[in-house]
């Protein structure tokens, strides 16, 4: 019976618009206030714990690392690199939208940080040029997704937490996908390019190209440092944002001279806007996580996969619809705190790696970012664009269908689409 209102409740709130951290908030102090045997200080002590690590400090600080990136105007310096590259090429800025997000995926970690940055410069300046808004939207929310597939991602961190996986295994895992998923929304641009006529830029001199490449040098440094500290083990994860945090400023304020002390309190306040909701959300589903222990719900699961799945393919597919289905109201972070203890024992019994859960669950999740009615970079880019969010949807699904075939080839192909990391890491996928 309790179950049944719970349920019902999570139901309602989450229909009436209730912000999804608040909703799993709620339905923790529900539950556990009429559950018996467990103290109602349990939800303060349980939201307490979920942010009691030390690698969750990483959020906050990777997000302050976007945020200098951004209000420094060295973004900018990227996308102008990025279009003297693949400006001359038919579609030309549409293509630079990608290559700057899968650069700046290596320093952020955040999507959302990604599609606001970007957005911003990129979105209007495609409209001026001469792309349909279709285009311009859809195309910088469907990048956007690469931010939490490169390293450093956020919600690999928080997985890394979770399922005490190295990140330095996952961050060498991210690469391929990442880099898949942006060649494959390139090869879709270059059609749509020849169908559409899209404008291209005059093309560059190599002057003006090194030019712009010396003047992006120290931006282009960032996930370079951030990314081989983690991987070569010279550094924690946590370490590393902490680093590019300080990295970040001192290029900003010393040698592009674009960041000013004081920018620095509005950065902060922006910094601390959007990690407590990714942390308050963390904490309300540590808080959750305790009563699905106590209605022993993980037992339950193990019991039917064990009962009724005992093959690993037929496994994938379940989670990749389930957490399909999970994105289009849920952010990452809540989902797999919620879910991720839940399955992790049944793909661990089917000889799945924590490695290859952690890659298929983040990008099934990274496309929730562009579905309605939750899609959060899908809301900003077309907030930014001024355009619906269901015109914005129906121009971001061919790229979504990219990510969606990356996604399955590393679920089913493990073994060749990891066949570089395997070299480095030959444990990889065990």
């Amino acid at each position: 019976m309790l179950g049944i209102f719970l349920v019902s409740l999570f139901l309602v709130l989450m229909i009436i618009g209730v912000p999804i951290a608040f909703v799993i908030a709620i339905i923790a102090f529900a539950g556990i206030t009429a559950a018996p045997h467990i103290p109602i200080v349990t939800v303060v002590m349980k939201m307490f714990n979920g942010l009691n690590s030390f690698v969750l400090l990483a959020v906050p600080l990777f997000i302050l690392a976007a945020n200098l990136m951004n209000s420094g105007k060295i973004s900018k310096k990227l996308i102008d690199f990025s279009i003297a590259i693949v400006g001359p090429v038919k579609g030309g800025l549409a293509h630079a939208n990608v290559l700057v997000s899968m650069i700046f995926a290596g320093i952020s970690g955040a999507s959302q940080a990604d599609t606001a940055g970007i957005g911003k410069v990129l979105i209007p300046n495609m409209i001026d040029t001469g792309y349909d808004k279709e285009t311009a939207v859809g195309v910088t929310a469907a990048s956007s997704t690469i931010g939490v597939i490169i390293p450093p991602s956020i919600p690999m961190i928080i997985y890394a937490g979770l399922t005490n996986t190295s990140i330095s295994s996952l961050f060498l895992a991210g690469m391929v996908p990442g880099i898949l998923a942006g060649l494959g929304m390139m090869i879709v641009i270059s059609i749509l390019a020849r169908k559409r006529n899209y404008p291209l830029y005059e093309k560059s001199s190599l002057k003006k190209i090194l030019k712009l490449g010396l003047e992006a040098f120290p931006a282009l440094m960032t996930p370079i440092i951030i990314i081989g500290g983690v991987i070569t083990g010279w550094y924690t994860a946590t370490e590393a944002a902490a680093i590019a945090s300080l990295y970040t400023f001192v290029i900003g304020m010393f040698y592009y001279k674009t960041i000013k002390f004081k920018d620095i309190p509005d950065i902060l306040v922006d910094t601390l806007t959007l990690s407590s909701l990714s942390l308050f959300a963390l904490s309300a589903a540590s808080a959750l996580g305790e009563l699905l222990g106590y209605y022993q719900v993980s037992t339950t699961v193990e019991q039917f996969f064990t009962t009724y799945i005992d093959s690993a393919g037929l496994f994938m597919i379940i989670v990749i619809a389930f957490f399909l289905f999970i994105g289009t109201f849920m952010d990452a972070i809540p989902a797999m705190i919620l879910f991720i203890p839940v399955i992790l024992p049944v793909s661990m019994r089917l000889g799945i790696s924590p490695v290859l859960l952690g890659m298929v669950t983040i990008i099934t999740l990274a496309i929730g970012l562009v579905t309605p009615p939750y899609g959060l970079c899908l809301m900003i880019a077309a907030k930014i664009g001024n355009m619906s969010i269901e015109k914005s949807f129906s121009a971001v699904i061919m790229f979504i269908g990219v990510v969606f075939a990356v996604l399955l080839f590393i679920a089913f192909l493990p073994e060749i689409a990891f066949y570089i990391p395997l070299k480095f890491d030959p444990y990889l996928l065990f």
